[in-house]
């Protein structure tokens, strides 16, 4: 397949995924993105920025360079790109891992972020998607690469493919934009589970050795195809020390 073919493929998922956005009740109005790394390339697709999701199309996402720099005479480059993509450029040039990133202000998610604090890891579900807890990363401006240095910084080494940047919202990582979403489907709904859980007292911590355990057998055996954790580096002793958990 060529680059011509991976980025007009890149075009149809981002575009399309975004209704998953929608479907699950993770956006409101015009706010929320999710970008896809073309394979074998250093180029990425982003939604535009400000433009309604029934309104958007492979033929309007916006085709970047690993700097953020739209890429002139592309298809949709007469358009400017989202806030975020500076943030979605730098962790596309440090995490070469990465395939996928979503942002959202979903509501019990970025409540965790507007508190400044980590969901902690007490239910199953999130010990098999998420490792250990949701963690928070720093504040930063939107519009530059501060966003996405505080999110490189909170997941390196870290299991979570999510991450509740203070006092703003949601970013997701996957192996391709698909995953990502699925990560940021899956942290609001622990969110919300969690918060739940703690107006009717105090969550139950799960011990460190069944989160393993549970981790290992979701990414590694669940499902039919499956094919491990984002980047396999992450389940040594350094992720175990960054789940929330005594090492």
């Amino acid at each position: 397949m060529s680059v011509d073919d991976d980025i007009r493929r890149v075009r149809a998922d981002v575009a399309a995924l975004h209704d998953q956005l929608t479907r699950y009740g993770l956006v409101i109005w015009t706010g929320g993105n999710i970008s896809g790394r073309v394979p074998g390339a250093n180029l990425f697709v982003i939604k535009p920025s400000g433009v309604e999701y029934d309104d958007l199309d492979a033929s309007n996402m916006i085709l970047c360079d690993l700097d953020g720099h739209v890429i002139p005479g592309s298809e949709g480059s007469e358009r400017s790109p989202s806030s975020d993509t500076a943030a979605h450029a730098y962790v596309y040039r440090n995490m070469p891992q990465v395939g996928g990133v979503v942002h959202t202000h979903s509501t019990y998610a970025t409540a965790w972020a507007a508190r400044g604090e980590p969901v902690p890891c007490v239910i199953t579900g999130q010990a098999d998607e998420f490792g250990g807890e949701i963690p928070i990363g720093p504040f930063a401006i939107i519009g530059d690469e501060s966003i996405g240095e505080g999110i490189v910084e909170t997941l390196s080494g870290h299991r979570s493919r999510a991450v509740l940047m203070q006092n703003h919202g949601v970013f997701t990582i996957g192996k391709d934009p698909r995953d990502a979403v699925k990560a940021a489907v899956m942290a609001e709904d622990v969110a919300r589970t969690v918060h739940i859980s703690r107006q009717l007292g105090e969550p139950i911590p799960i011990p460190q050795d069944k989160i393993d355990a549970l981790f290992d057998r979701y990414q590694n055996v669940y499902g039919q195809a499956p094919a491990g954790a984002l980047d396999d580096t992450t389940m040594n002793d350094t992720a175990l020390d960054n789940t929330g958990e005594d090492a």
